[in-house]
């Protein structure tokens, strides 16, 4: 039974970083952005992840795609300074 258990978990966690390393969307970064985000951190819009693509140009090799893995961290990093300076 602990065995099942351990293979469920690995695959769960399997899944996961596959999803979190997909190329997604603006729209579907922001949505998974803002859905499991804090609470107490600065909420990101269209506007703000758009901002943060010209600030940021290099983490933008593939276009105009976003992965979790790769711009969550980045982006809440800088949120904290733009939330400053406005």
């Amino acid at each position: 039974m602990h065995a099942t258990v351990q293979v469920m978990k690995s695959r769960k966690e399997k899944e996961a970083i596959e999803l979190s390393q997909m190329q997604i969307t603006l729209s579907a970064f922001l949505e998974s952005y803002n859905q499991n985000i804090p609470a107490n951190f600065p909420r990101a819009s269209v506007t703000i992840l758009k901002k943060f693509q010209i600030t940021h140009p290099m983490l933008f090799k593939n276009g105009d795609m976003w992965s979790i893995a790769q711009h969550r961290k980045k982006l809440i990093d800088w949120l904290s300074g733009y939330r400053d300076a406005s």
